[in-house]
């Protein structure tokens, strides 16, 4: 017990200095800057190798861990400058990664990013249904049928 507690509040602190750090870093960034191919690339064998892991019903290591929060972190800062159409798949199986191990808030914002920002995309009605079945009820806003 006292291993777990001291894993979450170690995770914590990695988590808030990592929050801290790439907040201070998206703000210096410019709007020209991006996630190049090569770093998308990087961060899809990232979840997929983490995917993999969920499938074969290992644990994660906490270098695991902070791989998986620095694929996030990379993903919000591109969306701080510019949404990229090519991030709603790492979107989604970062979303499905979360929400096999449990975390259920991360999930969530994972798939509503796609909803928000990817609404045209084959992986929005995939997301919705995500979270439909994580209990969050979400209202798709209706075209406009005012009729003259």
């Amino acid at each position: 017990m006292k291993k777990l507690l001291l894993f979450v509040v170690l995770a914590i602190f990695v988590i808030s200095s990592i929050t801290a750090n790439s907040t201070l870093a998206a703000k210096k960034s410019s709007k020209k800057s991006s996630i190049n191919a090569a770093q998308i690339q990087e961060m899809s064998d990232t979840v997929d190798k983490l995917t993999a892991k969920i499938y074969a019903g290992s644990l994660f290591s906490p270098e695991d861990n902070v791989n998986l929060i620095n694929v996030k972190i990379k993903l919000d800062n591109q969306m701080l400058i510019s949404p990229d159409p090519t991030l709603a798949p790492l979107y989604y199986k970062a979303g499905n990664l979360y929400k096999a191990r449990e975390y259920k808030n991360e999930a969530i914002d994972c798939y509503q990013t796609i909803l928000e920002n990817f609404g045209e995309t084959a992986l929005a009605p995939k997301a919705l249904k995500e979270l439909n079945s994580l209990g969050v009820k979400v209202n798709m806003p209706q075209p406009n049928t005012i009729t003259p």
